[in-house]
């Protein structure tokens, strides 16, 4: 299964993941007419610093056994059979936050004003995900485990 990898010798922490997530989840995916919406577009990605001098983008896993949703309990959350992607079905979102507590990574984020919680969807009509398009340092990839380990030569 394909998912977004971080190598962290590359990251610089910069926020451009998250501001290319905000962008290309907001309703009119311009960065200069984004910043007036109302709500602003949530980012599903976080650039944050885990110590001195190393950097990590994070967003969902798409974890095999994902505690997000064992938690929810009106089945909101759940494993898309073909792809093995964590989905979440947005009509059948309670708003409870099980999912965000349950999450490990701390991926998943409220959207306060329709009550429903956001998180990565991987940029489904976009052929690479936003993120992965703006990192200036190409720290961010998408693909499997085995292509990242090679693509840092690990």
């Amino acid at each position: 299964m394909k998912k977004i990898y971080c190598n962290i010798k590359k990251c610089l922490g910069c926020g451009s993941c998250e501001i290319a997530c905000a962008v290309e989840h907001s309703k009119s995916k311009e960065l200069n007419n984004t910043i007036s919406e109302s709500p602003l577009p949530i980012k599903r990605r976080r650039a944050e610093f885990v110590e001195e001098n190393v950097s990590i983008s994070t967003g969902c896993q798409h974890c095999d056994n994902a505690a997000c949703v064992t938690a929810c309990m009106s089945g909101a959350m759940y494993k898309e059979a073909k792809t093995g992607l964590t989905r979440h079905d947005r009509d059948k979102c309670v708003g409870c936050w099980m999912c965000i507590m349950s999450c490990p990574f701390g991926a998943i984020t409220r959207e306060k004003q329709e009550k429903q919680v956001v998180k990565c969807d991987l940029c489904p009509d976009r052929d690479k995900p936003a993120c992965v398009e703006a990192c200036p340092t190409r720290a961010l990839s998408l693909g499997t485990f085995k292509e990242f380990k090679k693509l840092c030569n690990m």
